[in-house]
């Protein structure tokens, strides 16, 4: 009888968690820019000394002007990272967004506030849309929703840094230091990024670079198939976008478009307007700030906690099961709870809303073949984009007319429940989708 123990896979090199730990700094200030500007929301609004008068519905304008950016450097992104490489995309990206922070901080009027904050926006709009390829292409079979939740977990954990910086530094170093704070990846990430990032091997093999793809793989565990490929249909040939306008493609990626869509309204939605929201409910303005923390942290751990079932049951049933959640939590925000159980109810809406939408960048990257992956996630970071503009806007435009919190909660719950059913629309298993790829992983896991 055979007693030998059962062999074990080898562990994840290095090189890949250094991809890992870089993607999801970069991705870190994503949320940081989302949240730092609901956070010095009500001082902007408060003292027109600071950028000049403000009224609600400017304030939501200014929020939306970011995503616009994000919207556009999305779209740039997916366009050429399937051409240029994720690399090289990651590190221009990088830079972009750090001399947009920067020069954000020094901006002297509301005018010249929201033109940065556009161009801000597009160097953000091009980590998203790139991380989830490259992560989607460097991590192990198995764990990939795992791996995309730790990396998209940055939106949130940025959040909860904003939050807390807002709280234990804004009276000191003012609304302005905080934007300083985003433009530290200039001289901190990118070092390292260059150093440390290689190129996806699954990208330079689907560019016929295959000497340089096995070379890559075998730091990273990765193996390269150099034997031929086996022949495929007419539309294999169609790479980035033109891939996504044809079958087997294009229905689904109008579907995860939609989901994205409501998962953004509602994450842009929320960390815009929870802390102003708050605040004219009674509470002040390190309480009100308060809520966004408990708000992105529990999207960190409840994102964790649902990518682990998604790698078991699949994503789909649980983005579903996240919309739903995100529903509940809105009616809950309603009913007038004590503090303790409120501070509970808005976690639950932190992973209903920014959990959720963690889970969609993991589904929609591990969803496309190489060809196309870095286009499908830019279309649906950019296309969800969208729905970021308009909750910011719909949230002011709905103070600046007096309607009560509650409506908008309860319109929130509805976005939920149609992101909900788009997500059940979504083909379970793409089939033809992926196609043969030159590129095989080889079997590892966390040692």
């Amino acid at each position: 009888m055979n007693t030998s123990p059962a062999p074990t896979a080898a562990p994840i090199p290095r090189n890949v968690l250094w991809v890992v730990a870089l993607a999801t700094v970069a991705v870190v200030f994503d949320g940081y820019d989302l949240v730092v500007y609901g956070a010095v929301l009500p001082t902007l609004l408060d003292d027109p000394s600071q950028l000049g008068p403000m009224s609600a519905g400017t304030a939501g304008a200014l929020g939306s002007y970011a995503l616009v950016g994000m919207m556009i450097g999305a779209f740039l992104a997916g366009g050429l990272g399937d051409r240029l490489g994720r690399r090289t995309m990651m590190l221009s990206s990088i830079v972009w967004f750090s001399v947009g922070m920067g020069a954000t901080a020094l901006a002297p009027n509301v005018a010249v506030f929201g033109v940065l904050r556009c161009l801000t926006g597009i160097g953000i709009g091009g980590v998203v849309a790139t991380v989830g390829a490259m992560i989607a292409e460097f991590a192990p079979e198995g764990r990939r929703n795992v791996f995309n939740a730790i990396v998209y977990s940055g939106i949130p954990a940025g959040g909860v840094l904003a939050a807390l910086a807002a709280i234990g530094l804004e009276s000191a170093v003012g609304w302005r230091g905080l934007f300083w704070i985003g433009a530290l990846p200039l001289i901190t990430l990118l070092p390292l990024a260059v150093v440390k990032m290689p190129e996806s091997p699954r990208w330079l093999a689907s560019r016929g670079r295959l000497a340089e793809a096995r070379e890559v793989g075998a730091r990273v565990g990765i193996d390269v198939d150099t034997a031929p490929a086996a022949p495929t249909a007419p539309q294999s040939s169609h790479i980035g976008f033109g891939a996504l306008a044809r079958r087997p493609l294009l229905a689904p990626t109008l579907l995860l478009g939609a989901m994205s869509f409501a998962g953004l309204l509602l994450t842009y939605g929320l960390n815009t307007w929870l802390p102003q929201i708050m605040k004219s409910a009674g509470f002040d303005a390190k309480g009100s700030i308060a809520f966004l923390l408990v708000l992105n942290g529990g999207a960190i751990v409840g994102g964790l906690i649902a990518a682990r079932l998604a790698d078991r049951r699949g994503p789909q049933r649980v983005v579903a099961t996240s919309f739903c959640l995100a529903a509940v939590a809105m009616i809950g925000l309603t009913l007038g709870l004590p503090v303790g159980v409120l501070l509970a109810a808005v976690a639950v809406a932190g992973v209903g809303t920014i959990g959720t939408q963690v889970l969609i960048y993991g589904y929609v990257a591990n969803y496309y073949p190489t060809r196309a992956r870095g286009a499908g996630v830019a279309w649906c970071a950019g296309f969800g984009r969208l729905g970021g503009i308009v909750g910011p806007l719909f949230g002011g435009l709905l103070i600046g007319a007096g309607v009560s919190a509650n409506a908008a909660f309860y319109l929130f719950g509805v976005i939920a429940l149609l992101g909900a059913a788009a997500t059940t629309m979504v083909p379970r298993s793409p089939g033809e989708v992926e196609q043969t790829s030159p590129v095989r992983e080889s079997a590892v896991a966390v040692g």
